[in-house]
């Protein structure tokens, strides 16, 4: 049973072919040729008995002439002109008593003479197989009768078993010959007929699962073939598409995952951050005011000399630089306090370029504005995003004193998009990934906090929205804000 288990587990269509349809049309051609054969080997035999019988009917009448006249000559020479025929082996000729007269052949006979006398007697002709001195013989015996009708002697005409025997032989052999060849014939139509009609096509779908699976994920089974062979071949087309469906949604699914755990954790960061800075900026608060306040204080007095009073106005200016570090740090801790309110993009670009306008002037850089045909709103708190647009615009201008800034703002999709972009050097490539975390600046020491792009970061995220790093169409860094239009703006998109 374990083996035949094993077979059936590993066994081809060929195979199956061979074992369920060529082997059982094999074994019924053979079976039809047997019976076929057996019926010529029958006709056959009966067609050598009945000759036989014709040689003995043939000389019937000379011998029972020459038996009532006693020619004995005469029916010897009968009995050897039967032998010239060809197809007798012996004649025997007996009287009505059983003695032998005459005989022609290779051997005599060697009947018992009682034996022959009943057959004599009993007038019937019959014909059997028997041995002669041990020889197989078929022998026909055929009752003499004179003029009177009275039985005067017998007639015995044998051939050769071997005659039977080499008819047959042939015909046996002519038979197997052509079962071999007509069994060979089918095999080779069957398995030619295999290849042809599904085993090449059977081998192309094969291999087209040996490349899919040795990584060559965009291969496509061919179609062509049997209706069942292209079947099969646009199933296994629909599930690779499938396949390459779904590792391509796992994919999206995977990165959009892996950016929102980064958002996430950036976020995250910057919570932290941000609750410490605005710990540490209300601490800072105080002692800088009264740092302030007493150098103030100090300065109002005429007899102050101008050695101490330039040390004071240096204090009051680090002072001043310490207030605006701790206003952003205050900026930069402090969440969402206000609800967003629908606002036209084109106001809050401009409350934002006025809040500039004088850092651009003294640095002596051009702004440009540049608004889409119709109005876009979008839904924010208005002075935190104004402050991120700010800080935007101040970077921009620091970036490129003397040169140009670009403020423009349109339509794609259902996004409303901000970009501020100059002619400055860019941004190296290096500092790409950090842009935006807390305190990394590329300002020189003492020309920045670093707090700028986190704050416009965090008031971007808290309107819903992101800020990327994108080309500049003048050379130089373009940060890009995408926001969600407003719900009536939106209707109005779709519609």
């Amino acid at each position: 049973m374990a083996h035949v288990a094993v077979w059936q587990r590993t066994s081809t269509l060929r195979g199956a072919l061979l074992l369920k349809v060529v082997i059982p049309l094999v074994a019924i051609m053979l079976g039809f040729s047997y019976l076929l054969l057996w019926t010529v080997e029958r006709n056959s035999e009966r067609r050598l008995q009945e000759e036989v019988e014709l040689v003995a009917r043939a000389v019937r009448l000379p011998l029972s002439d020459s038996l009532e006249k006693q020619h004995d000559r005469t029916s010897q020479q009968v009995l050897e002109s039967v032998l010239g025929l060809g197809r007798v082996y012996g004649a025997y000729l007996y009287d009505d008593k059983g003695e032998l007269v005459a005989f022609a052949g290779a051997i005599e006979p060697d009947q018992d003479q009682s034996s022959i006398q009943r057959l004599t007697a009993d007038g019937k002709h019959r014909g059997g197989y028997q041995r002669i001195r041990g020889r197989e013989v078929y022998s026909y015996f055929l009752p003499l009768e004179q003029s009177g009708g009275r039985i005067n002697g017998l007639l015995q005409v044998t051939r050769r078993w071997n005659d039977f025997e080499r008819d047959t032989r042939q015909l046996r052999m002519i038979a197997g010959i052509s079962a071999a060849v007509l069994a060979l014939a089918s095999v080779c139509i069957v398995l030619l007929g295999h290849w042809a009609a599904i085993g090449r096509h059977l081998q192309e779908l094969t291999q087209s699962m040996a490349r899919v699976a040795a990584g060559e994920r965009q291969h496509r089974a061919p179609r062509d073939g049997p209706q069942e062979i292209a079947v099969l071949g646009r199933a296994l087309n629909q599930m690779l598409d499938s396949i390459a469906d779904a590792e391509q949604r796992m994919t999206e699914q995977k990165a959009r995952e892996a950016e929102l755990e980064a958002r996430l954790r950036r976020s995250q960061q910057l919570a932290a951050v941000g609750r410490l800075a605005a710990g540490v900026a209300h601490e800072l608060g105080s002692p800088l005011s009264v740092i302030d306040g007493k150098a103030q204080r100090v300065l109002r007095s005429e007899t102050l000399e101008d050695g101490p009073r330039k040390g004071l106005l240096q204090i009051r200016s680090q002072v001043q630089r310490l207030s605006e570090i701790v206003r952003q740090l205050l900026d930069f801790g402090r969440a969402a306090g206000r609800p967003a309110r629908r606002m036209p993009a084109e106001v809050l670009a401009h409350s934002s370029a006025a809040a500039v306008a004088d850092e651009l002037a003294a640095l002596n850089v051009q702004l440009q504005l540049e608004a889409p045909p119709g109005p876009l709103y979008c839904e924010v708190d208005p002075p935190r995003f104004e402050q991120a647009l700010t800080n935007l615009l101040r970077n921009a201008a620091q970036a490129s004193p003397g040169g140009q800034v670009l403020l423009r703002w349109w339509r794609e999709d259902e996004c409303l998009l901000f970009q501020v972009e100059d002619d400055g050097a860019g941004v190296a490539e290096e500092h790409r990934a950090t842009l935006f975390e807390p305190f990394f600046t590329t300002k020189p020491v003492g020309k920045g906090s670093g707090l700028g792009l986190a704050v416009v970061h965090g008031v971007v995220a808290e309107c819903g929205g992101r800020i990327e790093l994108v080309e500049s169409r003048l050379g130089g860094a373009a940060f890009r804000i995408y926001l969600a239009l407003a719900d009536e703006e939106q209707s109005n998109a779709n519609g």
